[in-house]
């Protein structure tokens, strides 16, 4: 018997240490440039040619910094970029949860057809429709009038379930909705609440982490998002094409010596500090939220 613990224990020290190592690796090859570009931001020009200094800066600087604040026009930019996201990510709250709501709570004819055409949008990339998309929106309605440059094309496609992920939204208020008791719409019912009524005050009321949940991946797709922002709203200047400043600002230097590039580099990868920041923060602060919604929903993978 103490035999078989042994060789039980032993296996299980075995699997833990090649676990932790295969965890480490995995860690370190997705944390490694962010740590590399958090320590470019930092250094000092002499530091990036010293030998001796390697990821902590000898010589601390925010010169990095402060240039691509001023070249991204950063505050402004992130404002502008927030309230976009923000509103945007709202709206996707309401559509997803009103639409989820119904796939989840009502049998009607056509359902699964239906729904099956959500997961549908889910699985097939952007960018195999971004042209029909974009012609859509450049002739748009009857008088062909241009929706380009306006933030009427995302909100009109959001409004519709059609935004960027929408589909995946509307999966995550169906099985939170399916998974919460069918008593409680029931006595909504026997109160004398309509289907709009027992959505509005019982139903999204018990949908916090699905919520949170949506919301948040919202949020940061859209902060993050070139795919739709460059084709349908090139000339808005939201944050990630607020780099086009910097890379113009050094478009001559990233031709000339090795110096003087690395130099330039040093302030796009403070610019590109500056971008990330703003969503880490965000998620550290509703992390736990972020998790107990997706359990709750039913993602795996």
């Amino acid at each position: 018997m103490t035999k078989l613990k042994l060789i039980r224990r032993t296996k299980e020290w075995i699997l833990g240490i090649f676990t932790a190592v295969l965890l480490l690796g995995v860690a370190y090859t997705i944390l490694a440039p962010v740590i590399g570009i958090v320590s470019l931001s930092f250094m000092s020009g002499d530091d990036i040619f010293n030998p001796t200094v390697f990821l902590i800066p000898s010589q601390p600087s925010l010169y990095n910094i402060s240039n691509a604040l001023r070249l991204m026009n950063y505050w402004v930019t992130l404002s502008r970029t927030l309230i976009y996201a923000m509103g945007v990510a709202l709206l996707h709250v309401l559509v997803a949860s009103f639409v989820g709501y119904g796939f989840a709570r009502f049998k009607f004819y056509g359902n699964n057809v239906i729904f099956a055409l959500v997961i549908f949008t889910i699985i097939v990339p952007a960018q195999a429709y971004i042209v029909p998309l974009f012609m859509q929106f450049r002739f748009f309605g009857p008088t062909d009038i241009s929706l380009i440059d306006s933030y009427a094309s995302i909100i009109i496609l959001t409004s519709v379930g059609l935004g960027l992920r929408s589909g995946l939204f509307i999966y995550i208020f169906r099985q939170f909705f399916k998974g919460l008791p069918f008593e409680i719409s029931e006595a909504a019912y026997i109160d004398g609440a309509g289907p709009l009524r027992t959505y509005a005050t019982v139903m999204l009321p018990n949908a916090k982490p699905a919520i949170t949940t949506v919301l948040l991946l919202a949020l940061v797709w859209l902060y993050g998002d070139t795919l739709y922002t460059g084709i349908l709203m090139p000339g808005t200047r939201l944050i990630y094409q607020s780099t086009h400043g910097l890379f113009e600002a050094y478009r001559d230097q990233f031709r000339s010596t090795d110096e003087i590039n690395i130099r330039a580099q040093m302030v796009v990868y403070a610019g590109v500090l500056m971008i990330i920041t703003p969503m880490l923060v965000i998620y550290a602060a509703l992390q736990r939220q972020f998790v107990e919604g997706v359990e709750r929903s039913g993602i795996t993978g």
